[in-house]
């Protein structure tokens, strides 16, 4: 049977979704993709996978796709993301049989995704990504999809989306923020950005961005003419959104913890971090419970620490007063907006800037326990006396060959993988890391011998 494209596909493999769960990294497992379809989800993305890690290792195909099919939760579409056209192909080739479309990130912003070279910093790279769906379009069974963030510039989107749509998009999710609108300078995103790529190309598009409740969801198909919308932070806080509900939150989490039981395995830091997501606003008054929730070791330890919550919110009615609902109730959560520039002329708006932008310092220099990361100080509470003061910390002499410490008793002056090789290489041993080659006496003198009792064993076979 031929493949469906574009309008086709959305109108009869994904029976025309208008709700969207996002692919969230560690958060849109099988269990959540469960509960979201249970309260009004329409489609459902898996979390983004690396396809050079999902072409090599077997056992992430297995506990990332394969271990997670379900008639359940269709339809899926598989994302990767990838910055190699054959690896793109190979991996989307081994999870085509498991989804309904394949989907490449272009949207990432994250750090990981700068280092690793995929994500939103391959938007400028239009060649690669031509070259990337094009071979997908043409070799896969199923169809290619992609999720985008904007440029600055509404024609430049405009011209991005319809390059991917010429090379063989099916259907674009565009995020209307751009690469550096993350953490505190997210911002709100552009529908706009998105009304104008809806117009320009002549395939399905949903929109991504601003959230927050089931009337965003309406508004925003109104406004753009897009024909779904996509939420991550607002399913998180709410998996109900769809519904237009905001039920409580206990009983949110109380369901999520059934399907997490009736369909393992689902990784406990999973469970964890939705959990965190679920009492977020609660959790800002029981602090307490707070930690027993990070220190909880298995999917009993959670369920107490969230029911202990259920009991407090049940017994003592608190309210929140910032927020618009009592916090035990499922709501979005809103950053904290970032201060705007004084664009007068002076210094001000690039100071009030740079301190908004500016990342948590390093810690000082004697290691105080304000300057120091949150992990820094964990470690610290376990091992007071440890040392975290780059000055004070010992300089080790590095490996002649590879630059790494090198042993403090090597006879090589080489860090253990080198003296490893130079002693193999040399028939050489060296005490200090513990690698022996050179036979010592007593080895050669019980070889000799029982070298001499077998040919004197073999000689009386001989005579017999």
């Amino acid at each position: 049977m031929a493949k469906l494209q574009g309008f086709d596909f959305w109108n009869n493999t994904l029976k025309a979704a208008r709700f969207v769960v996002a692919p969230m990294v560690d958060q849109s497992e099988l269990a959540w993709r469960l509960l979201s379809r249970r309260h009004g989800a329409q489609l459902c993305y898996t979390p983004m996978l690396h396809a050079q890690v999902f072409v090599r290792d077997a056992n992430y195909r297995r506990e990332n796709l394969y271990n997670e099919v379900c008639e359940e939760d269709r339809p899926l579409i598989t994302q990767f993301c990838a910055n190699d056209p054959e690896v793109f192909l190979e991996a989307a080739l081994l999870a085509q049989d498991y989804c309904d479309a394949i989907d490449l990130n272009l949207g990432c912003p994250q750090m990981i995704a700068k280092r690793g070279h995929y994500g939103v910093f391959l938007q400028d790279e239009w060649e690669l990504l031509e070259k990337m769906i094009r071979l997908a379009n043409e070799k896969l069974s199923v169809p290619i999809t992609c999720k985008i963030r904007v440029f600055k510039e509404i024609e430049k989107t405009v011209c991005y989306a319809q390059m991917l749509e010429k090379a063989g998009c099916q259907l674009l999710t565009v995020h209307g923020r751009t690469k550096d609108q993350k953490g505190a300078m997210t911002g709100i995103a552009s529908w706009e950005h998105i009304k104008a790529v809806r117009k320009a190309v002549n395939i399905p598009v949903f929109a991504n961005g601003n959230i927050q409740h089931l009337s965003d969801v309406e508004r925003c198909i109104q406004e753009t003419g897009v024909q779904g919308v996509m939420s991550a932070e607002g399913n998180l806080h709410n998996p109900a959104i769809f519904e237009g509900r905001s039920p409580p939150v206990w009983e949110m989490a109380e369901e999520y913890l059934e399907v997490v039981k009736q369909y393992p395995p689902c990784t406990l830091s999973y469970v964890r971090a939705h959990l965190f997501k679920l009492w977020h606003h609660t959790l800002q008054i029981h602090q307490d419970l707070r930690e027993e929730l990070a220190k909880a070791k298995n999917l009993e330890g959670l369920a107490d620490v969230s029911k202990k919550l259920r009991l407090r919110c049940q017994d003592v009615e608190e309210r929140e007063d910032s927020l618009p609902f009592p916090h035990w109730i499922c709501q979005p959560y809103v950053r904290p907006v970032p201060k705007e520039p004084v664009a007068n002329g002076n210094s001000q708006g690039s100071e009030v800037k740079k301190t908004v932008c500016q990342k948590r310092a390093l810690e000082d220099s004697d290691g105080s326990p304000d300057t120091l990361s949150k992990n820094k100080q964990k470690k610290r509470s376990r091992n007071p006396n440890k040392n975290f003061c780059p000055e004070q910390k010992p300089k080790y002499i590095k490996c002649e060959q590879c630059g790494n410490p090198k042993g403090n008793k090597c006879v090589f002056n080489l860090c253990r993988g080198c003296c490893k090789k130079k002693a193999y290489k040399e028939v050489a041993d060296c005490p200090s890391h513990k690698t022996f080659f050179q036979p010592n006496v007593s080895q050669v003198l019980c070889e000799s011998l029982e070298k001499r009792q077998i040919s004197v064993f073999s000689q009386l076979l001989l005579h017999a």
